[in-house]
């Protein structure tokens, strides 16, 4: 299976297990300006060149040997649950995408058809009911993950335990997980923690939020899209995400960890 979602510097100062929606747009940024004191021209999840990636076959043994033997700081990074489903939602289901064209085609129509999802116009400024939408979606992401139908289970709502859990299980340990809710003060930790070609000061970088714009903004405090049956569902994908990365599932309203993530525990439960 080896180390897919993985991103290495190409002085292989450090490895990073992307997880989607958890600011890897930034992360990437940085590696590469790490590396080469400058960012990439474009979104980082286009280069091809200037940092090894998993999906780059001439970069796959490279990132193997590395992983498998240690020899970087390897880290990764977690998001609440609450608000990453609900991102993933605005962006990829509502928002239109860098092709200029909706997420993976048919998905759209599909999702409109059979769950009878509104996903509004950007013509018209998006003009739809948010919350209804979503608790829709969320029956959805449901059925893709826990019965894979009407089709697998997608990268960017699927459980982060899961993305981090096979670098894990082929054989790579983190040094580091830390929380896109305190970003800087996380990759900072990453930086002070590595040697550079070129010196990082996070707090004074720009962010690359590469989905921005995509779609229609939040038009409600985030708690306001979660009832119930909603909270219950987001909890039967997501438990693992809850309990092992600290965060609170009684309060949708409260994206901030609750608590410290145990690396030791990570690695013995995701290590199966």
């Amino acid at each position: 299976m080896g180390f897919p979602g993985t991103w290495m510097t190409e002085s292989e100062s450090m490895v990073y297990r992307v997880v989607p929606k958890c600011a890897c747009s930034s992360i990437g940024q940085i590696m590469y300006y790490s590396d080469h004191g400058e960012f990439f021209d474009g979104d980082i999840h286009d280069a091809t060149g200037k940092l090894h990636k998993w999906a780059i076959e001439k970069s796959q043994p490279k990132i193997e040997k590395n992983v498998t033997s240690h020899k970087s700081y390897s880290f990764t990074c977690v998001r609440n649950p609450y608000g990453r489903i609900l991102s993933s939602f605005f962006d990829k289901i509502c928002g239109i995408q860098r092709n200029g064209k909706r997420y993976r085609g048919n998905l759209v129509p599909l999702l409109v058809q059979k769950y009878g999802i509104e996903v509004g116009d950007p013509e018209t400024g998006f003009e739809f009911d948010q919350i209804e939408s979503f608790r829709r979606f969320l029956l959805f992401a449901r059925d893709t993950i826990r019965w894979r139908r009407p089709m697998d289970p997608d990268i960017h709502w699927s459980a982060q335990s899961g993305h981090i859990s096979t670098f894990i299980v082929n054989g790579g340990r983190y040094d580091n997980i830390f929380f896109t809710e305190k970003f800087n003060d996380g990759m900072q930790s990453v930086m002070d923690a590595v040697d550079t070609k070129h010196k990082v000061d996070v707090a004074t970088i720009p962010r690359f939020n590469e989905s921005e714009g995509h779609g229609p903004k939040r038009a409600h405090p985030i708690e306001d899209y979660f009832d119930d049956l909603s909270m219950h569902l987001v909890y039967e994908i997501y438990k693992r995400d809850f309990n092992l990365f600290k965060y609170d599932f009684d309060n949708p309203g409260n994206k901030m960890p609750i608590g410290e993530i145990d690396l030791d525990e990570v690695h013995a439960k995701l290590g199966d």
